[in-house]
């Protein structure tokens, strides 16, 4: 293999530059630096935006996926001798220097407008003999990024300046060939944007039919579907009995008010119609049944089987995001199913929070006002988080009977279809994209319920296939 050798015309030295090159390149091309090759390697202008003006000032975010917003674009003053060194022309390139977008480039097709372009921006100009979309499409090479990754200067902002771009290699083929490779690269990666719109499209597809499978599985569910009864796991009014109980034992030990020990008993009558007795009064409530359940189960309230509170109130002065104190989630930290601890999470002083609202095993907890697509929304504690509660915009739903296998089917209704559209119904706008759901009226939720060990296997098959949908 020939070696490559590099003539500095300023002193005369000829330097061998083999370890520089970084591959071979076909009869006719020739490796040179950058700064051979541009007519100029021009800083931008420093001036501040202007509403109005006869020069316009072209900035990094004014360039959006290869295209100039110039509805955006400011006006700035600058000298009248000036504007000929910074004004844009056709074929030039854009590169931002400095920042989160270093090494940023755009290719100037058209210019409506007299402009020149901001401080953060170096422009580059180069021959009619050069092909500029040549000179783009090696901008979005690896080994433009490569070289502009070991050139770029390691500051608390990064930045790179002209004289790291004049020293990158770069291969040049002839004229003509430049000509063909951009043409040829345009038709391609027109099939290639092209490609990525339609997986785009199959993505979002992907993950709609997921979550379409996904709400099937808990809809089936929580209609008795998902497994077979077995006569022998007992009724769910067992499990309501059960429950009574336990709120009665509440009452007793004074952790629980007495008015939660009223709840209704909803039965199917002989003709085949469904009523709920509330003391002594008993009604037809046979229009609120959404489906049918099996024998076995029972409908109730939901406030029957737990109590809903809505977390911490505070002053903004009050909380810091200095992880000393009790951590207050918000329904941003409520991902479904899970709950995500994130580092701008407030915290309050363990003062400022009463005892009963920090989370509990168990507890669910679901955003109170949120976005539409958000109603529902819910995830489960499991374990005690003696230093985390959650925001006054978000319920905590807290079973009378701390089960794991009666929360984790509590909150696999909370994210089934019907549970979703019901929760829906009893929201009020909040705002122009934010709904407030009534908590009374949440409350007041009939909820299908089966015994204890049916939802033990109802839980274990709904992980079953959520795992297969992965």
């Amino acid at each position: 293999m020939s070696s490559y050798y590099e003539k500095f015309l300023a002193t005369g030295e000829v330097k061998c530059i083999d370890e520089e090159i970084p591959f071979e390149i076909p009869q006719g091309w020739e490796w040179t630096r950058w700064g051979n090759l541009s007519f100029s390697i021009q800083y931008g202008y420093n001036a501040p935006a202007e509403d109005t003006g006869d020069i316009r000032m072209v900035r990094i975010s004014d360039i959006q996926k290869g295209n100039v917003l110039w509805a955006t674009v400011p006006f700035c003053r600058i000298c009248q001798n000036e504007i000929d060194t910074y004004l844009l022309k056709k074929n030039d390139i854009l590169f931002a220097r400095t920042g989160g977008t270093v090494g940023k480039s755009f290719l100037v097709n058209e210019v409506p407008y007299p402009s020149i372009y901001a401080g953060y921006l170096i422009r580059t100009r180069y021959s009619n003999m050069l092909s500029a979309q040549y000179m783009k499409y090696f901008m979005e090479s690896e080994l433009y990024w490569e070289q502009l990754r070991n050139g770029t200067i390691a500051t608390a902002q990064p930045n790179c300046n002209g004289r790291t771009l004049a020293k990158m290699f770069l291969p040049v083929p002839p004229y003509n060939e430049q000509i063909r490779i951009t043409d040829k690269l345009n038709n391609v990666l027109e099939h290639v944007r092209k490609y990525g719109v339609s997986q785009d499209r199959l993505n979002k597809l992907n993950i709609q039919i997921l979550d379409l499978l996904k709400k099937s599985i808990l809809q089936e569910a929580i209609q008795g579907r998902l497994v077979q009864q077995i006569e022998e796991e007992g009724t769910a009014q067992e499990l309501l009995d059960q429950i009574q109980t336990e709120k009665q034992r509440l009452v007793k030990e004074g952790k629980l008010k007495k008015s939660e020990l009223t709840s209704s008993v909803i039965c199917k009558g002989d003709d085949n119609k469904y009523y709920e007795q509330i003391g002594s009064d008993i009604y037809d409530i046979t229009d609120s049944i959404p489906f049918d359940i099996p024998a076995n189960w029972n409908w109730c309230r939901l406030k029957d089987v737990c109590s809903i509170f809505t977390g911490a109130t505070f002053k903004k002065e009050d909380a810091s995001t200095g992880s000393k104190g009790v951590r207050v989630l918000r329904g941003g930290n409520i991902s479904p199913f899970e709950l995500v601890m994130k580092p701008d999470d407030l915290f309050l002083p363990c003062t400022k929070i009463k005892e009963s609202i920090l989370l509990r095993k168990n507890d669910i907890v679901t955003p109170a006002v949120t976005s539409l697509e958000n109603i529902g929304k819910a995830a489960r504690v499991q374990k005690d988080l003696n230093d985390v509660t959650v925001g006054g915009f978000v319920f905590i739903l807290r079973s009378f009977l701390c089960n794991d296998w009666l929360s984790q089917y509590l909150l696999a209704l909370l994210g089934s279809p019907s549970m979703g559209e019901y929760m829906k119904s009893v929201t009020n706008k909040s705002g122009q994209a934010f709904y407030n759901i009534g908590k009374e009226r949440l409350a007041m939720a009939m909820i299908p319920l089966p015994p204890i060990k049916e939802q033990q296997r109802i839980v274990a098959q709904i992980e079953k296939l959520f795992e297969q949908l992965k």
